[in-house]
């Protein structure tokens, strides 16, 4: 069973608090279940880290934490359930998995090398000898459908499945707006030029930790050269011919192709 400090803290939790049990990447089931009840997280033979609030939806407040063993319980990955769980319940996990990775990597300061402590209240923490302060961060992408009338720009890594194709991608590097990084990342990519970059949508995305900016831009000039080292394949596809692609359902990009080519097919 968990130690003695572990249990008096989770006995009192009331008991609509809902926790999200992590071990490292991997989510922890409750007989198949997300959630767990502070009691039901009394009986196992493991150690948790702090107690991180990540909020409250359904009247119930729900709280993550990092355990030191798996005490052999069924887990799954975070991407395996973005096909099979709601919207509601993605959002907890995925606020859950980024604030654990911040906690983690954030329990020494980078100042000084002293112990950080969580201050009561905030999503914070603070160096017990400088007290200099650690916000949560996030890291912001562009994802951008290239468009030439009725084509799109799609390409693929040798990191993708076997014969999937996506929209170009990157970070916005420091000092860079995300229309500045689009030009770049689609320069740099694909060696073509786009103008009439216009925003459309955002995701979270907590692989680790990225904030997903979704555009549309169009093609302006140039032949496409793929990017050596980075990009296998790039081309254009006609909207009624795409490619297997990721699902709307599930990614920013998967919902600018399916957007797109929609509109396209709504006015021919």
């Amino acid at each position: 069973m968990a130690s003695q400090a572990t249990r008096l803290r989770l006995g009192q939790l009331a008991d609509s608090v809902r926790l999200i049990l992590f071990r490292q990447d991997r989510i922890l089931l409750n007989a198949g279940e997300l959630f767990w009840s502070p009691r039901s997280a009394e009986s196992l033979e493991a150690e948790f880290s702090a107690l991180l609030h990540i909020g409250e939806f359904g009247g119930s407040r729900y709280l993550a934490a990092e355990l030191d063993v798996e005490a052999g319980l069924e887990s799954r990955s975070l991407r395996s359930l973005l096909f099979s769980e709601t919207d509601a319940d993605l959002e907890l996990l995925s606020r859950a998995r980024q604030l654990l990775n911040w906690y983690g990597t954030h329990r020494y300061c980078g100042i000084c090398g002293s112990p950080t402590v969580l201050r009561e209240g905030e999503r914070m923490l603070e160096c017990t000898t400088c007290s200099h302060q650690f916000f949560p961060r996030i890291n912001p992408c562009v994802i951008v459908l290239v468009t030439r009338g009725e084509e799109v720009l799609l390409a693929r890594s040798a990191r993708f499945r076997t014969g999937y194709y996506s929209c170009l991608a990157g970070f916005v590097e420091i000092g860079e707006t995300p229309e500045q990084t689009i030009e770049r990342e689609v320069r740099e990519e694909s060696g073509v030029e786009v103008d009439n970059i216009r925003y459309v949508e955002s995701q979270s995305w907590p692989f680790p930790s990225q904030l997903m900016l979704g555009f549309l831009a169009d093609y302006r000039s140039g032949d496409i050269v793929p990017e050596p080292g980075e990009i296998e394949d790039a081309a254009w596809f006609h909207v009624n011919n795409l490619p297997p692609t990721p699902s709307a359902g599930v990614s920013v990009a998967g919902r600018l192709i399916e957007g797109y080519a929609r509109s396209v097919r709504d006015a021919l």
